[in-house]
């Protein structure tokens, strides 16, 4: 049985008669001792409980969370749908509709794009070979493949033994394909279930929690899918514009291995924040400067700038109105931290995660006011563009 705390010493008075402080003693009974082992002991066995569930079930966990994001993904469609037909019709409508976009497209460019894949892999070695001349020419030095394999601890016998270690028999290849079509036959099934149920699926949620709470969780439900419904649509209309308007600049100015650059421009320039479209244009200029006509490679960079400037002032404001509005170095930071705890998906869906915390945080985040003299500070250190005198401006009247 736990003791009361009992008052040692009386409390301390002022000369006011105002009481300073009590000294107070806390004693322990052996049973509220074992009370808080056994409480330390049972948290440890959840934690241990739910690595193990994520160690040897993450796989599927991570399925089911990228189905739930891609359904919310697919939410405005759906909706749009829904309104005159059954839910369970309109997500196999869209899923179909999907379907048979990334079908057709393989059927109309999938051999072209495949050879022209394979064939610029295999002139990477030539490409890297083609920009260390011009490094070293450029700028006197004397680099050269053995030098940049060093300097990341590899060898060209350790390349060979990892080609090797890739390379796998016919059986492994089976066996590869056939994991793959079962992940994405699982993948589309959760898609299905958790699109076709949502409804169900967010009433479910809300009762998980006190009627005081429940709008707090439908005001989250409501964020995550307009934010990372509206950053997927808008990243993919906008990579379909880049990709499509790109690959036909590149076809009349005769790049090589025009269709897999156009859409590698398109996917990277968009859906990698902040530096996606310096990265996007490097790999097609490079390959345009040293395709023995160089001015194949200025176009493409030309190209690039000017596509740029259209897109940022007349094309993406208007697609990103009602999609996610993020700081670009907010957003730069969220993908790599995304990219270095989940790898690819972990990229792509830290920016509408991030923007749906953020919004929750103007939601429910206290803020205070400025006080005079910081907003004073604030202000000596922006930038402010000289204003013309008084005379100055009665001179011009």
């Amino acid at each position: 049985m736990a003791r009361e705390p009992k008052d040692v010493g009386r409390p301390s008075t002022t000369s006011a008669g105002e009481v300073t402080g009590v000294r107070r003693v806390i004693e322990f009974s052996p049973r509220n001792v074992w009370r808080a082992g056994l409480v330390l002991l049972a948290v440890v066995a959840f934690g241990l409980f739910v690595q193990f569930v994520i160690g040897d079930g993450g796989g599927v966990l991570f399925t089911v969370l990228m189905a739930w994001f891609g359904a919310i993904a697919m939410a405005p469609a759906v909706d749009r749908l829904a309104r005159h037909m059954r839910r369970g019709l309109a997500t196999g409508i869209v899923m179909l509709t999907l379907v048979l976009f990334i079908v057709l497209f393989f059927l109309a460019f999938g051999r072209l794009f495949a050879d022209q894949l394979a064939e610029l892999m295999r002139q990477i070695p030539t490409l890297i070979d083609g920009v260390l001349a011009w490094v070293n020419s450029t700028f006197s030095q004397s680099l050269s493949r053995d030098d940049i394999l060093s300097a990341v601890d590899l060898s060209a016998a350790q390349i060979t033994s990892l080609a090797g270690t890739v390379g796998v028999n016919l059986l492994g290849v089976v066996f590869s394909v056939v994991a793959g079509v079962f992940s994405m036959f699982t993948f589309g099934l959760f898609l299905f279930y958790i699109s076709a149920d949502m409804p169900r699926l967010v009433r479910w949620g809300a009762r998980l929690f006190p009627a005081r709470s429940q709008q707090v969780a439908a005001t989250v439900w409501t964020l995550t899918e307009q934010k990372t419904g509206g950053y997927v649509m808008a990243r993919v209309i906008l990579a379909a514009i880049n990709s499509v308007t790109t690959g036909i600049v590149f076809v009349i100015i005769g790049m090589p291995y025009w269709l897999p650059l156009a859409l590698w421009t398109g996917i990277v320039a968009q859906f990698v924040p902040t530096i996606g479209t310096y990265i996007s244009i490097a790999l097609p200029v490079i390959v345009g400067l040293l395709s023995g006509e160089p001015w194949i490679g200025v176009v493409a960079l030309v190209w690039a700038v000017v596509y740029q400037q259209v897109e940022n002032l007349t094309i993406e404001p208007r697609i990103n109105a009602r999609a996610v509005d993020m700081h670009p170095a907010v957003a730069f930071g969220s993908v790599l931290l995304g990219a270095a705890l989940f790898g690819v998906a972990g990229a792509f869906l830290a920016v509408p995660v991030t923007a749906m915390l953020l919004s929750l945080l103007d939601i429910y985040g206290h803020r205070h006011e400025l006080l005079p003299s910081v907003e004073r500070s604030v202000e000596q250190i922006e930038y402010h563009p000289p204003r013309p005198a008084r005379d100055d401006l009665e001179s011009a009247d």
